[in-house]
């Protein structure tokens, strides 16, 4: 006589589809991402000529956008048909990635506070290298525009910082019109004005410093962002946490899924 074990182990439906659903948001958004980042590359002609990218001396925004994109859409696909087709490679991939991520952010975070003044040493060297590239690239330039306007700064550590640029260069080589000036970011904004004047920070610099401030902020962005942080550190705590719980989240179901797999593939042995 024989006797035949049968195992009770199955896969969750819950787990798979919720792993499914949890993944392909991310998917989704990924292309989003790609989509918006090669549309922008397309409009400044880099996909004609991809060598623009190297000759650019600052960062290009669209890059940024590009590898969150290929992240993104890579672990996304990794973790929506590694749950269909209940792949543990696939699945274990995804999982790897994630807790890679995870650690990578919770290092980042613990030496950025232990290392501060390399930090901003290097964020520092990160944004003179921008401000030299502010009209070599239009994304860049609207990046940096936004960073000025929305914390009332103007370059790393003051307006003299514009210096780097040719076009704002004070030097007697300078023949550009914004000379000794700034970009319209640093202006302080008239209430007054409907339309905003983008030559508002022609000529600024020439006048006495005692005077600037009616004018432009002088405030430079590395201390105003320094001055942001601990006003808004439970925001960006919360930002982390929240970032940090779907992750860990992500990682449960994966993990939850593979040992259910595997249990299931064992039973088959019997």
């Amino acid at each position: 006589m024989h006797y035949y074990r049968y195992s009770n182990a199955e896969v969750s439906c819950w787990y798979k589809y919720l792993l499914f659903s949890y993944n392909i948001v991310f998917w989704l958004a990924g292309v989003v991402f790609l989509g918006v980042g090669l549309w922008a590359w397309s409009e400044k002609g880099v996909l004609s000529d991809l060598t623009r990218v190297t000759q650019l001396h600052g960062i290009d925004p669209v890059v940024l956008v590009l590898m969150v994109g290929v992240v993104m859409f890579t672990l996304g696909f990794a973790g929506c048909v590694g749950a269909l087709r209940e792949n543990i490679c696939l699945l274990k991939f995804f999982c790897g990635a994630i807790v890679l991520i995870f650690f990578l952010e919770l290092a980042g975070a613990v030496l950025a506070f232990l290392f501060q003044d390399w930090v901003r040493d290097r964020f520092r060297e990160f944004f003179e290298s921008n401000i030299r590239s502010y009209r070599d690239d239009i994304d860049l330039q609207n990046l940096i525009d936004s960073l000025q306007r929305a914390n009332h700064c103007c370059g790393a550590y003051g307006p003299e910082d514009w210096d780097l640029n040719v076009y704002f260069n004070c030097s007697g080589a300078s023949y550009s019109r914004e000379k000794c000036g700034v970009p319209f970011s640093c202006c302080v904004p008239d209430p007054a004005q409907k339309v905003v004047n983008t030559q508002c920070g022609y000529d600024v610099r020439i006048q006495l410093k005692s005077k600037w401030d009616e004018f432009i902020f002088t405030k430079g962005c590395i201390p105003a962002l320094e001055g942001w942080l601990p006003r808004n550190i439970y925001i960006v705590a919360g930002v982390f946490l929240a970032i940090s719980l779907l992750q860990i989240f992500g990682i449960f179901l994966a993990r939850t899924l593979i040992s259910d797999i595997e249990a299931v593939k064992a039973g088959h042995h019997f």
